[in-house]
């Protein structure tokens, strides 16, 4: 068997000055290492990122992927699915994605999981790299010695679902010499919109293209089907604190009797606070954790990991963490439903996916009762892929997939 050559790419000055700073933090980190491995949140990463526990492959990947956390792990599904016969290593660096991954893969033999390696001990996984490929990197994931191991294999590298929102891009800036340097060992880019090919641009990086975020390609699942009532049903969708009173008022105003109000708090810790709200204004409600009952004007969804069984109930959907400024939440799962969608404006993580939905209302709090009162003249979202194919990726990456 042949055994393709591995280049050995000179260390010029600055990589070995990289290097050289990061295997002094590597060391200094030791001993937090230790400390926080002794929390359950990182007893398994940290080791295996800092300590190379259990980082041995199973088998040499042709491709191989990486995405920081569960989510990133999760919108890459449709990707990795165009790829049935193909090696592929698969790299994470949280828990939470380790899990995810480890969860929807354990039955696929040709996808290997492992935590990501600390830029000072991938040189551990060179030797089992020969045949690699493509390096593929999610989102903003800018590991300089992850690009460069890949390319001194002889692979190429691509960075997917590009982007850089307009609060970390003044910190992009400031260390524009690193990126520069960084973005030489990326061959191909593919940047979420316009504004973030334009931002990376400056950046230095090149050959960047516009494909949307992957989370279009990944239809939310549905754990459990319920039986849509005929009358108006509200969902509030992943509210924050400020927000469930303000929906709550605008509901009331409309004087429906036979309208439904669902609200799905964002995080679970507030679940109580939420009921507590409603108790104190006297509404009547009932909660999902006693079971699926819509005789009151108010449910609420206490419970994690279900709103998708609830978006094809709505008729509209208010979106959360948008009134308050924490940045908006993921405007696709709804659209998908092709719900009526409303937002506040505060949506500044979330630009990216909204430029991919059709037909949605921006609006100021203090319009939010009228915009619900009006909720006849709203039009349906969708979602808009902007005639973009999972497949064209695919085959840029890797020409033999699907």
């Amino acid at each position: 068997m042949h055994i393709p050559h591995l280049q050995r790419l000179p260390i010029k000055p600055f990589e070995f000055l990289y290097t050289g700073i990061l295997a002094s933090l590597h060391g200094l980190a030791l001993p937090l290492v230790g400390l926080f491995s002794l929390k359950s949140k990182y007893q398994h990463s940290l080791k295996a990122r800092f300590l190379a526990r259990k980082h041995a492959l199973d088998f040499p990947p042709t491709l191989w992927f990486h995405a920081c956390s569960f989510g990133e792990i999760k919108s890459l599904q449709a990707l990795l699915d165009q790829f049935p016969q193909v090696p592929i290593l698969l790299t994470t660096t949280t828990q939470t994605g380790f899990e995810l991954a480890c969860a929807t893969y354990a039955k696929n033999p040709r996808i290997q999981v492992r935590f990501l390696l600390f830029e000072t001990l991938l040189f551990l996984w060179r030797k089992d790299l020969a045949h690699l490929k493509a390096l593929v990197v999610t989102e903003a994931e800018l590991w300089f010695n992850v690009f460069r191991l890949a390319k001194s294999v002889g692979a190429q590298t691509f960075l997917i679902n590009a982007r850089i929102s307009k609060r970390s891009y003044p910190r992009y800036q400031r260390f524009k010499g690193f990126y520069t340097r960084l973005f030489k060992q990326v061959d191909h880019i593919y940047a979420q919109t316009p504004l973030d090919q334009e931002r990376l641009a400056t950046l230095g990086a090149q050959n960047v293209q516009i494909f949307p975020n992957l989370k279009l390609f990944n239809p939310p699942k549905v754990s459990h089907t319920y039986t849509k009532p005929d009358h108006l049903i509200v969902l509030a969708a992943s509210t924050h604190p400020g927000e469930e009173e303000l929906i709550l008022k605008a509901f009331l105003a409309l004087n429906d009797p036979h309208a439904r109000l669902l609200i799905a708090p964002r995080h679970p810790e507030r679940f109580a606070e939420v009921k507590t709200l409603l108790a104190h204004q006297s509404t009547a409600f009932n909660s999902l954790s006693k079971g699926f009952d819509l005789d009151k004007s108010v449910f609420v969804i206490d419970k994690l990991g279900v709103l998708n069984d609830f978006y094809p109930l709505a008729d509209v959907v208010i979106l959360g963490g948008s009134f308050v400024p924490i940045g908006g939440h993921n405007p696709l799962e709804p659209a998908f439903f092709g719900v009526k969608l409303i937002s506040g404006k505060h949506i500044f993580n979330q630009q990216a996916l909204f430029a991919c939905v059709q037909n949605y209302a921006l609006i100021e709090p203090e319009q939010l009762s009228a915009t619900l009162a009006n909720h006849a003249q709203l039009l349906p979202s969708f979602l808009d892929t902007h005639n973009h194919q999972i497949n064209e990726l695919a085959h840029a990456i890797y020409p033999t997939s699907l």
